[in-house]
């Protein structure tokens, strides 16, 4: 277990239909890159919150993380926001860590179409 602070990491992805296998799929993909990126190993995440855009009902997003082997990662998963205009068929990530790395070297992951949403990091 990494000492020190629990931080926040950020993910966001793109996913191209409503379809289970590419909701879990997809968010698999994103998860692994914020963990690799971040050098977190699955016993230093506190939790997850996953969001959705309401097109995206096929699946659960967290099942991606069951999947991956997380069985005790405490996990909800929402609806985001109906903002007009805003990016659709969207997988939205907040994942509370363990971890000794300062707020300004962690790294928040962005992917495909979702790449748009903090292109200030």
């Amino acid at each position: 277990m990494v000492s020190g602070m629990v931080r926040g990491i950020r993910g966001a992805t793109y996913v191209e239909k409503n379809e289970a296998k590419l909701i879990i799929e997809g968010t698999k993909q994103l998860l692994l890159e914020m963990v690799d990126k971040n050098s977190i190993q699955k016993e230093d995440i506190c939790s997850i919150l996953f969001t959705s855009t309401p097109d995206l009902n096929a699946s659960f997003p967290a099942m991606a993380a069951r999947e991956l082997g997380w069985k005790y990662v405490p996990m909800l998963c929402s609806v985001e926001i109906d903002v007009p205009d805003s990016l659709h068929n969207c997988v939205r990530v907040l994942m509370h860590v363990n971890t000794s790395l300062p707020q300004d070297q962690v790294k928040h992951v962005y992917l495909k179409e979702a790449k748009k949403l903090r292109d200030d990091l």
